[in-house]
């Protein structure tokens, strides 16, 4: 089992996958010219001067996908591998992820191709600000949020709050979710996804009647998300055998301790060399046998080449597109239960929205509030898919894609064309 190939083209995925769910829902044609491609597409050089004072010229993309339901939304990443493709499949699945959790906004996404690993403090708040006044013109708390991605955190988020705020003339806390506290930033957003991605294993394990306690979990990927939803499996009583990051896997049959290695993680910068644990290749981790698989890294990890070896009853995207459609018929055909993206890692936008609402009104709420409203919402979207899954005898996926689409076709189809 290999996980290096020529990855599939995301913003292929994402318009197959909407091509399927539309085909199911019966969209005309009209519809669909409507909704299926970006409204907007913005490139922009970003320059900045090194520590060594040289110039380098980094490229930037900003993609709002549709803005029918509200202000477009959508996080940021910083990554050697951002393509525009990736940004536009990425922008595509907010808007249906936003319409599945039912929150009023668009889908935007953005991002710069840079490896920030090998940047100073200094080369990152430039390039930040620099990138936030090349995409100015399209950001703006009634117009598109941006928000954390792979790489960017609360001080990116506070660098382009700054910026855009410097521009008005005044603090402008609703440009951004994410943010830190201080500056207007939400309690509970660090770990929305993460916990959102917990509460529909929670609803997925209940379905399939799989005992909580004492199920077996491999997480691939440590990051926020990985890292938040594995500590939550462990403390709800869930054996986490394995996990894995850029830097290596560690595995351990009997489990792995998360809190430790979470501190381990966060003195070594890495999961690698955790105490009572072995190495394994990231092909093996993925064909660990374990009752719940949680892809929370990149897109495209299991696919045509690898997901005949996956051996799970539910797998949970904490990650974005983690699995190709040729890897999803696969998985259908030997009976695992994927609790797809825009569903299963919707808890980060939809927290991300209860801090917009709660910048825009100026009144704070409590963690436990925000948990309880985060739960209800992934519970309900978590029925109203499985609803449909059951009915029309979809896959969970198209399932999800259909609630989405169908809720922004209908709002389309409700405003109309203009002129």
């Amino acid at each position: 089992m290999s996980t290096t190939r020529v990855a599939d083209n995301s913003y292929d995925v994402a318009l197959e996958n909407f091509d399927a769910a539309a085909n199911v829902l019966g969209l005309n044609n009209d519809i669909r010219e409507m909704i299926k491609y970006p409204e907007r597409i913005l490139t922009v050089s970003v320059p900045i001067r090194m520590e060594d004072g040289h110039i380098h010229r980094f490229e930037g993309y900003r993609v709002q996908h549709s803005t029918v339901r509200g202000p477009a939304k959508g996080g940021i990443r910083y990554h050697p591998q951002v393509t525009l493709d990736e940004v536009k499949a990425l922008a595509t699945w907010m808007t249906w992820k936003c319409a599945v959790v039912n929150i009023p906004f668009g889908g935007a996404k953005g991002g710069i191709t840079c490896d920030p690993k090998n940047m100073t403090q200094g080369e990152l708040e430039r390039m930040t600000r620099r990138y936030t006044s090349a995409i100015l013109p399209l950001i703006g708390p009634e117009q598109d949020i941006p928000a954390p991605d792979v790489y960017t955190n609360p001080q990116t988020m506070a660098w382009i709050m700054d910026t855009y705020s410097m521009t008005k003339g005044y603090a402008i806390h609703g440009v951004v979710t994410g943010k830190p506290i201080a500056l207007g930033g939400s309690l509970g957003r660090n770990e929305a996804t993460g916990r959102g991605a917990f509460y529909t294993v929670e609803h997925a394990c209940a379905h399939l009647n799989i005992q909580m306690k004492g199920a077996t979990v491999v997480v691939q990927g440590f990051g926020n998300a990985g890292s938040i939803a594995a500590d939550l499996l462990h403390k709800a009583g869930a054996k986490v055998i394995a996990v894995s990051d850029s830097t290596g896997c560690v595995y351990n049959k009997n489990g792995l301790n998360i809190s430790e290695l979470i501190r381990h993680k966060e003195s070594t910068g890495r999961v690698a060399g955790f105490k009572g644990s072995e190495s394994i290749t990231p092909a093996e981790l993925l064909a660990l046998q374990c009752d719940i698989l949680v892809p929370a890294a990149l897109e495209n990890v299991i696919h045509a080449d690898n997901a005949k070896a996956v051996r799970t009853k539910i797998i949970a995207e904490a990650a974005n597109g983690p699995i190709t459609p040729a890897a999803d018929r696969i998985l259908e055909a030997s009976g695992v239960f994927v609790i797809p993206d825009i569903l299963c890692n919707a808890g980060g936008v939809t927290v991300s929205y209860f801090e917009w609402v709660q910048d825009e009104q100026h009144l704070f709420w409590d963690a436990q509030d925000i948990y309880k409203r985060l739960e209800r919402i992934m519970k309900t979207s978590f029925e109203d898919t499985l609803k449909i899954h059951l009915d029309h005898k979809v896959s969970m996926r198209i399932a999800a894609n259909m609630l989405g689409i169908g809720r922004v076709a209908e709002a389309v189809k409700l405003r109309g064309v203009y002129p």
